[in-house]
């Protein structure tokens, strides 16, 4: 699966993804004015052009990268997962994606809903999830 930026200045290629998910967290949101839609490669994907990728620490357990030039949202990364959150918009060029999971669903604000049957995971239900992988995570609004 290969992607890029709006700009073109950064191009990522991963293993064929077909679900996506979205984060409905204030952070994701705050992040992108919406949730943030996303696929979960389980490697790091191979990156180019990272002269132009911007690194930033969301808080002291993830990182969230982006174009430095257009903006362009590239990733979300748990620090010492294996797995990234790549930007579902990258990825403009796949035939189609099936809307798996919806998390941070009690942070969801009533203003809008999507019509697709998916998962839903509240806050508390994926953070326990990250425990029973080992990862501890601290909750926020």
């Amino acid at each position: 699966m290969k992607g890029h930026c709006l700009c073109g200045h950064i191009q990522v290629e991963l293993e064929d993804i077909h679900t996506f998910e979205a984060c409905h967290c204030g952070m994701c949101r705050r992040w992108g004015s919406g949730p943030l839609m996303a696929v979960h490669s389980q490697a790091k994907p191979d990156i180019q052009g990272l002269d132009n990728l911007t690194v930033y620490p969301s808080s002291s357990w993830a990182e969230r990268a982006f174009c430095q030039t257009c903006g362009t949202h590239i990733y979300y990364h748990q620090l010492g997962a294996k797995s990234y959150v790549l930007s579902l918009g990258l990825f403009q060029n796949q035939p189609e994606f099936d809307f798996k999971s919806q998390i941070f669903i009690d942070k969801k604000p009533p203003y809008y809903d999507f019509a697709n049957q998916t998962e839903l995971l509240t806050q508390d239900q994926l953070f326990e999830k990250f425990a029973e992988k080992g990862i501890s995570v601290d909750k926020f609004d």
